[in-house]
């Protein structure tokens, strides 16, 4: 009699490739292929962020890019007709040309500021931060990622705005690199900051307070609207601390050749801002403050 158990006889194992279903082929060669190595960069999920971060503001690009521009033609209109028709000028030039890169700067610094602080506060506000927080992307790559999309807000901004006054008033061109320089770390330092604030903020009412109390008044206060070298000496003083008076003091000698204070200094001072400010946005992120339980 036969044994029972040499009756169940075990097939050999297919080889690979071979008798497997697709479900099976594809789980195999999954197992076989295994974790993606993402490499030093998460190159495709940064991309991926700073894409969201783009479309985000161009979904609603009336608000965002259209309402700023007008803003800007508008304060051009009320400023020049006030004071322009004086025949106001600093030194050859005229008002209506020293207003304009005053005012492509403020855009710039205020839309920057508005797009990453907005986009963060709002994931926390509607609890879904943790859907960026999850994916294989370091903190640096988090903070470069949200502050792409920032500057890419603010450039565009400012570009469009300027464009729109150029069709009123002859803006010239006196150091093309200037104006790129201080354009980026104008929008690079306020998208950090707008990081740092919707990092902190805990309700819209914050982000609204640092808006008000902190960004338009030292942006006003920076010589958008005017030369500091009229101010008093001691009023002088504290435009020289104020930080986005070199931001828009370098962007108007890129394009008219007029500065108030010494670019050196300005370009070193704009440089150590932003690279502090990347520092702490790092480290924030690193530590999940106020953004993980």
């Amino acid at each position: 009699m036969v044994n029972s158990q040499s009756e169940l006889r075990s097939e050999p194992a297919p080889l690979p490739g071979q008798g497997l279903r697709p479900a099976d082929g594809a789980a195999a060669e999954q197992a076989t292929i295994g974790p993606r190595d993402l490499g030093r960069v998460n190159w495709r999920g940064l991309w991926t962020l700073y894409l969201r971060e783009v479309k985000r503001f161009l979904n609603v690009f009336t608000q965002t890019i259209m309402a700023p521009m007008v803003t800007s033609l508008l304060f051009l209109a009320i400023f020049t007709l006030a004071l322009g028709r004086g025949n106001l000028k600093f030194g050859e030039v005229p008002y209506a040309v020293f207003l304009a890169p005053g005012l492509i700067m403020m855009q710039i610094i205020q839309n920057a500021f508005a797009n990453t602080s907005s986009s963060l506060l709002i994931s926390k506000v509607q609890g879904n931060i943790v859907d960026v927080l999850m994916p294989p992307l370091s903190h640096f790559e988090l903070a470069l990622g949200f502050a792409g999309g920032g500057v890419t807000r603010g450039l565009t901004v400012g570009l469009a705005a300027g464009v729109a006054m150029a069709i009123f008033v002859p803006i010239g061109i006196h150091q093309p690199l200037a104006i790129v320089w201080y354009a980026l770390n104008a929008s690079v330092m306020l998208a950090l900051l707008g990081m740092i604030g919707g990092i902190w903020a805990e309700k819209f009412d914050h982000i609204a307070a640092v808006t008000n109390f902190v960004i338009v008044p030292f942006s006003f206060l920076s010589g958008t609207f005017y030369s500091i070298e009229r101010l008093p000496e001691g009023w002088l003083l504290v435009a020289h601390l104020n930080p986005f008076f070199y931001l828009i003091d370098g962007f108007r000698y890129g394009f008219l050749g007029h500065h108030d204070g010494n670019l050196l200094i300005g370009s070193l001072v704009v440089a150590g801002i932003n690279a502090a400010l990347c520092l702490l946005v790092v480290r924030m992120l690193a530590r999940g403050y106020k953004l993980k339980p």
